[in-house]
């Protein structure tokens, strides 16, 4: 699924072509493609015809478009799924074999959802929280489908500080919490890798047994890792990821951890490993990140032992020891002879 990169990639490229338009023709190819939209393909196109784009806007890896003008504006929320993809062509270029829908702009151009997998689509979404008008959305107003989802780390409104606290406060491996999207969005599974080599941390140590200082470098490292990938368009391991320009990213060429198995660490030359994590692989270097082993429990404070009281010991009797005084022998002839002990 495309992370933070290659949203933010598509994001960029969309607010170039798409901001100011206005949607003259919608067209739905495949009806998986609209199934979270309550009134079908029917409901969507007319929600969006004849309608301006306002601006295009992003939250971790949820995309959408804000639609409508000073009166009136909606979200068109955006959900790319495994394999969705959002091009900008001209009217009449040849259709994808998997083109689910397309949106006509006033300028000739199209706008192409593509979808191998269809397990993303469109649907028009109602901004959450009460609202004094239904002007175009200001920064900071989310559709209510993702209100729930946590600022990543280039959202103005990303607190370090909160996040670190969140970190440490929950009770799973690291990895699980990074991918979390209600901790800190836009990380998947790739830049969770990433960032946990970059750090020297193993993806199932506990979040609460780290350190405020490693839980800080490894956020850093999260922001830094999805920066750079982002300033080469993203991730792309095959054609289902490519920016609205149906071009590629390269950031695959300067993984360190995923997709490395059998190869040997870039720092330190160990051979890198891979396990199942959450349905999905983890990639990491057993040397450099190695796995803690688990904690010992802090030793209790000994208690002393309640002394018995004197009255309630058991009570040892007394050992009677009785001497005798030696037996007289007797002699072969029956004679009783003093002095003379029996020998055995």
């Amino acid at each position: 699924m495309p992370e933070l990169p290659e949203v933010e990639t598509v994001r960029r490229g969309l607010a170039d072509h798409v901001e100011g338009r206005r949607i003259v023709a919608v067209e739905v190819l495949h009806p998986r493609s609209v199934r979270r939209q309550l009134g079908g393909a029917a409901d969507l196109t007319g929600r969006l015809l004849g309608r301006p784009v306002a601006g295009v806007h992003r939250r971790g890896k949820y995309l959408w478009l804000d639609i409508g003008d000073h009166t009136d504006s909606f979200p068109l929320v955006v959900h790319l799924g495994m394999s969705g993809q959002m091009l900008i062509t001209r009217v009449g270029d040849p259709d994808h074999v998997h083109l689910r829908i397309r949106a006509t702009l006033d300028d000739g151009n199209e706008l192409r959802f593509v979808d191998q997998r269809t397990f993303g689509g469109w649907h028009v979404d109602e901004y959450a929280g009460p609202v004094a008008s239904r002007a175009p959305a200001p920064p900071g107003r989310l559709p209510e489908s993702i209100a729930h989802i946590a600022p990543d780390p280039f959202d103005p409104a990303f607190d370090v500080g909160a996040v670190i606290a969140a970190m440490a406060a929950r009770h799973s491996e690291i990895k699980r919490v990074l991918l979390d999207q209600t901790v800190i969005s836009g990380v998947g599974n790739i830049y969770a890798d990433e960032a946990l080599w970059r750090s020297r941390i193993h993806g199932g140590r506990g979040a609460d047994r780290l350190s405020r200082a490693k839980l800080t470098e490894l956020v850093a490292a999260v922001t830094a890792v999805m920066g750079e990938a982002l300033a080469v368009g993203g991730t792309s391991f095959d054609a289902l990821y490519v920016n609205v320009n149906g071009q590629s990213g390269y950031f695959e060429r300067s993984l360190n951890a995923y997709g490395r198995e059998g190869e040997p660490c870039r720092r330190c030359g160990a051979i890198m490993r891979r396990e199942q994590f959450m349905n999905r692989s983890s990639y990491y270097c057993p040397r450099c990140q190695r796995r803690a082993s688990a904690r010992t429990p802090a030793p209790r404070t000994a208690t002393p032992p309640t002394a018995t009281p004197p009255t309630a010991r058991k009570q040892t009797p007394p050992v009677r020891v009785v001497a005798h005084a030696p037996r007289a022998a007797t002699a072969r002839d029956g004679t009783k002879r003093e002095g003379m002990t029996q020998q055995p």
